[in-house]
């Protein structure tokens, strides 16, 4: 009875062990990687998808336009991660501006598909005395594959579209400055699929995460299923101390 107490004080820390790990892995942000201090942030935008300018994970990017342009920029985001992306917009001066206006980010895929924001305030309108506004929109986790006729994220280049929407004729023209950062979070394997594209989305229009591609290959499903083979093992050694007893007892003939 020993044996099968200390198995399963063995089991249950193991369990502890791997079951403690996981919501670390996918629920704990993970730093984004930043520029190297050579990397200087763009300090410009460009004006449709094939002049959108590079920014790295977790770098600000900072850009001066006249209201009614569009800005484009361009991130990375890799299998695993949950890309954000956030915008603060300085307005033109109050006294300049005929009334309200609305502003709002979009953010599209390498095959420049519009995808859906799950979380985040995408679109805002300011009165006209308002100074500065925010925006954000989170994007579904990128996957490592996905089937042709989905929409799901898939790693490569992602573009950052910024612009106002809706403002008074005669408020077109006037300068405005924005900023813009997306950020990562790592999901971990709770969206991890089998199968990993050959090469990710528009890689290279873009700047590349700073640790390169990973595209999937690896996920924290590794740690579930290790954990898995090892609880199935000291459940078949400790079945077996169970049953062994059972048997004829030691010591008496055959026959007896």
């Amino acid at each position: 009875m020993r044996s099968v107490r200390k198995l399963a004080v063995v089991a249950l820390a193991g369990a502890a062990l791997f079951g403690g790990a996981s919501p670390a892995l996918a629920d704990t942000p993970k730093p984004s990687p930043s520029a190297s201090k050579s990397d200087a942030a763009p300090t410009e935008a460009g004006t449709a998808f094939r002049t959108a300018v590079a920014v790295r994970q977790g770098q600000q990017a900072t850009a001066s336009a006249s209201s009614g342009d569009y800005l484009y920029w361009m991130f990375p985001a890799d299998a695993g991660q949950r890309p954000t992306v956030n915008a603060r917009i300085t307005l033109p001066e109050a006294a300049s501006r005929h009334g309200a206006s609305t502003w709002r980010i979009d953010v599209y895929d390498g095959l420049r598909r519009r995808q859906p924001c799950m979380y985040g305030m995408q679109s805002r309108s300011a009165a006209q005395d308002t100074g500065t506004i925010e925006l954000s929109c989170t994007l579904r986790p990128t996957v490592a594959w996905a089937d042709t006729w989905s929409t799901d994220p898939l790693p490569g280049t992602y573009y950052i579209r910024l612009t106002a929407v809706s403002l008074p004729e005669t408020d077109r023209g006037l300068p405005f400055k924005a900023e813009v950062e997306p950020v990562m979070a790592d999901t971990g394997g709770a969206h991890a699929v089998d199968g990993r594209l050959a090469t990710p989305l528009g890689a290279k229009s873009a700047v590349a995460p700073e640790d390169g591609w990973a595209s999937g290959w690896w996920t924290d499903r590794w740690l579930w299923t290790a954990a898995g083979g090892l609880l199935a093992a000291l459940a078949g050694i400790g079945g077996y101390t169970l049953t062994r007893g059972r048997g004829r007892p030691s010591g008496v003939p055959r026959g007896a």
